[in-house]
């Protein structure tokens, strides 16, 4: 039976066998949960310290995207988690769904050669369900949509294709909001593998695509559906993997001694790219990414 405890600073969770209670602050005190692991589902400026809090008594945490403000916390984290042995996962949801995972499965086969160009296009009407909340506020939620719901977008990218960043050239804007709205990116990975990206935050409706183009193929997931592309012609793709969430795969590797499916080590790169488009953006130039 898989128990789990709750969501510091916000909604308690529950999963089969177990009621956990805990006292919200409205500050990053932890001292009020009672449970064997926490999902930290707080805003971004209070997960370090609930997370660091956390992981010092021995507690397994689960902790929602981003995972810090800055580069400096979450290399604290990544060694905080290492030092203590205690589990610490990001809830990049898209590494457990199966139609990514499918995608990097063929991706890093090897099957259809290296990479060559990554594109994604990311649509939400996200703005209008932020006036008045912590969303809007760039302290507490530093990057708007990008920084957001955009992270798992920029995550997929790297866990998909196993490339990192290393250049980036963006233009953002906050079309009215305290935060980010909407962003172009153009930026380089591994090997001087283009990536294009685009992140609308103030569309009428969800869309998602990611499209990787590999020397003897074109792979595209396109809302939900996986698609391959050669020789001038397209075929959907049957998904063979099991449909998952950050919760279970959490609890997996808890439980089931499961690979950690999104260790912290994997924030690194999204912060850099996110933070290197932010000030690409603020400057006007192209940033080389250490």
């Amino acid at each position: 039976m898989r128990n789990v405890a709750l969501a510091v600073g916000g909604a308690l969770l529950i999963t089969a066998g177990m009621v956990a209670a805990f006292r919200p602050t409205g500050t990053g005190d932890t001292e009020g949960v009672i449970g064997p692991a926490v999902v930290v589902a707080s805003p971004t400026h209070l997960h370090f310290e609930q997370a660091s809090a956390l992981l010092s008594r021995g507690v397994p945490v689960l902790c929602e995207k981003p995972l810090a403000r800055s580069r400096p916390e979450i290399v604290a984290l990544i060694e905080a988690s290492q030092k203590t042995g205690v589990l610490l996962s990001v809830a990049y949801q898209r590494r457990t769904w199966a139609t990514y995972r499918a995608l990097r499965r063929l991706v890093r086969s090897g099957d259809f050669g290296p990479v060559r160009a990554v594109l994604s296009h990311n649509v939400e009407n996200w703005q209008s369900t932020i006036a008045g909340t912590w969303r809007d506020d760039p302290q507490m939620n530093p990057g708007g949509f990008i920084g957001d719901a955009g992270s798992h977008k920029i995550d997929a990218v790297f866990s998909v294709t196993g490339l990192e960043p290393s250049a980036v050239f963006a233009r953002c804007d906050r079309c009215g909001s305290h935060v980010e709205i909407t962003a172009t990116v153009s930026a380089l990975l591994s090997g001087g593998v283009p990536l294009t990206m685009s992140f609308v935050g103030r569309g009428q409706a969800f869309q998602e695509l990611l499209s990787v183009h590999c020397a003897a193929a074109d792979l595209t997931l396109r809302d939900g559906e996986l698609w391959l592309a050669r020789d001038g012609h397209s075929e959907r793709v049957a998904i063979g993997e099991a449909d998952s969430d950050p919760i279970t795969g959490f609890l997996d590797t808890i439980l089931l001694g499961a690979e950690n499916f999104a260790p912290p080590v994997c924030a690194l790169p999204v912060f850099d790219l996110t933070q290197g488009l932010f000030e690409s953006a603020r400057t006007g130039r192209s940033i080389t990414l250490a």
